[in-house]
């Protein structure tokens, strides 16, 4: 199942910035060719294949509450992953065997100077700890009976690409440290004026974070990324005890691109308005039929519902349902449909994307993958893991601090050639509504997320989680808010039902969990309509909202 140092001076703040010509890059490459020469001369195994990838991040968390303070803290760290394959591309120690995932290393911590001494230390010690589990998995591997079997017929664990010298980061962030804090406290104050929001915080996130990655085929790159998250958050408890949650959020990779103030607080009051609106709506019952969803829960619905059943690990694995890996040539999707993965772009429709890179994590070029073509499968998200029929990687490897790389979402694009307005969506909703003679149908316009199912012994399921749901009515009442659905279903069937789609696309950045680990994706769709959708009521906390009434409110000197 899958679910998304700062140097101050005179009140600026700004992340510390390595130079152009990081000697970072020099120290792993020599530690690198040092290491795998004595490995290949002493090891037995000895290994074939050795790489450092090195994550350098700076983090600033700022959070406040109701006028407060509660968080502003900062912090520098760097990490390294040490990668060691034995045996052959052909078969080594990351085969897969009867569902079995590589666990999760602990990631060695390096200096954030580039010491050679300390550095070279740490990376003589991990080397030497992930390249003994390797040869120890491998030998494993190597009298496994079922791989003894399928070994002859089964694709390679690895694949051969060209190596690649990359050397790009951007330029650091510059803002007032002070100022924000102010902003946040402000921000946060307006949340006072909502009764019955029983927590609340607005918090700013901003991030530096540079990828310094090598290897022993000769790759070298050095890449980074700036990013800037508002979000907005409120929670309350109905009189059932159903809890409910409402958020907004901002996301940048300059300032200069970060939504203005006023729009900022017309945010935190719509959260705290629609909140309220929440603790007075009717629950939703079970249903099924008519709805659309506007283009940032469409997007989350294909993330879902189809990004993780085309990830290409998923199609070697017998423990996976392999929902489509027979299917590349034929129709999975209607054919106005095509969808397209593409880390190359980081803006689309006014907003910065959470789903680019230029590199992979396994230092293969990220590049635009059409995977359904007018509704017919053409590939998958490829890593390094070969897949029958696609030998080699098309960028999409990907992972988390400590974890082993796999084929992962980035950019996930849907486009339509049967696209029509909003207004001519929402038409074509209530005619389908008096065709199914359906009394209603439902508009998701917020969700906050969603997780699958993909394993071969389970449901092949999804659940998309929903804020902000109304009923529309066929008779032309105006729409009513609900609360406490979530979204169920299968794929076939869910995409079997999309009947058309807006003109107008949606972006959902979040971060997206799997077995290697949390990365950073977008979902880019136009709202779609669906003939039948499947809903059913969530659960409910035993909890009630407090005895007690709440204090009243501060006074506006609280948010100075």
């Amino acid at each position: 199942m899958y679910k998304t140092l700062f140097a101050a001076l005179f009140g600026a703040c700004l992340f510390a910035q390595p130079a152009t010509d990081s000697s970072l890059i020099p120290i792993l490459s020599e530690e690198l060719d040092r290491n795998f020469q004595i490995l290949k001369t002493k090891g037995d195994p000895p290994p074939y294949f050795l790489s450092y990838g090195v994550v350098e991040e700076n983090n600033h968390v700022i959070n406040a509450v109701l006028g407060a303070l509660t968080t502003n803290n900062k912090a520098h760290t760097r990490a390294v992953d040490v990668s060691v394959r034995v045996g052959s591309p052909k078969l080594d120690n990351y085969r897969r065997i009867r569902g079995d995932w590589p666990q999760f290393a602990s990631p060695g911590i390096i200096p954030v100077d580039d010491q050679p001494g300390a550095i070279r230390r740490r990376l003589w010690v991990d080397t030497d700890r992930t390249y003994k589990a390797a040869a120890q998995r491998y030998l494993r591997i190597k009298t496994d009976e079922q791989v003894k079997a399928a070994q002859d017929k089964s694709v390679d664990d690895f694949s051969v690409e060209e190596p690649a010298n990359y050397n790009n980061v951007p330029a650091p962030l510059q803002y007032k440290d002070d100022d924000w804090a102010l902003r946040l406290r402000k921000l946060s104050f307006r949340f006072n004026k909502f009764p019955g929001i029983l927590n609340s915080n607005v918090s700013m996130q901003v991030q530096r974070e540079i990828r310094t990655y090598v290897n022993t085929e000769g790759t070298k790159i050095r890449q980074g990324r700036n990013s800037i998250r508002i979000f907005i958050l409120a929670r309350a408890k109905a009189a059932d005890g159903m809890d409910l949650v409402a958020t907004e959020s901002f996301e940048a990779h300059d300032f200069s691109r970060l939504a203005k103030e006023k729009e900022m607080e017309e945010a935190v009051d719509r959260v705290g308005r629609e909140l309220v609106a929440m603790l007075k709506a009717p629950v939703v019952d079970p249903f099924v039929g008519p709805a659309i969803l506007s283009g940032r829960a469409s997007g989350v619905f294909f993330h879902e519902i189809f990004g993780h059943r085309i990830e290409g690990h998923r199609q070697k694995d017998d423990a996976e349902g392999q929902t489509f890996t027979k299917s590349v040539g034929k129709p999975v999707l209607p054919d106005f449909l095509s969808v397209v993965f593409d880390p190359t772009i980081d803006k689309t429709a006014g907003v910065d994307l959470n789903g680019a890179y230029a590199y992979d994590d396994e230092g293969v070029k990220g590049r635009r993958m059409v995977l359904v073509e007018n509704g017919i499968l053409k590939t998958f998200l490829l890593s390094r893991s070969p897949v029958e029929g696609f030998a080699k990687s098309n960028g999409h490897g990907r992972k988390q601090l400590g974890g082993e790389a796999s084929s992962r979402q980035s950019n996930l694009i849907v486009e339509s050639s049967k696209a029509v307005s909003e207004d001519k969506l929402r038409d074509m909703l209530k005619d389908e509504l008096k065709r199914q003679n359906k009394p209603y149908g439902l508009y998701f316009r917020e969700v906050t997320g969603g997780y699958t199912t993909t394993g071969r012994r389970g449901l092949q399921a999804y659940t998309v989680i929903p804020l902000v749901v109304f009923r529309v009515y066929a008779d032309g009442r105006p729409d009513e808010m609900v609360r406490g659905a979530d979204i169920v279903g299968t794929p076939l069937t869910s995409f079997s039902k999309i009947l058309a789609t807006s003109d107008k696309m949606g972006v959902f950045n979040g971060i997206c969990g799997a077995e290697s680990g949390s990365v950073p994706v977008s979902a880019i769709s136009p709202s779609i309509l669906i003939s039948e959708i499947e809903v059913q009521r969530k659960e409910q906390s035993r909890d009630r909202p407090p005895l007690l009434s709440a204090p009243s409110s501060f006074t506006a000197g609280g948010a100075r």
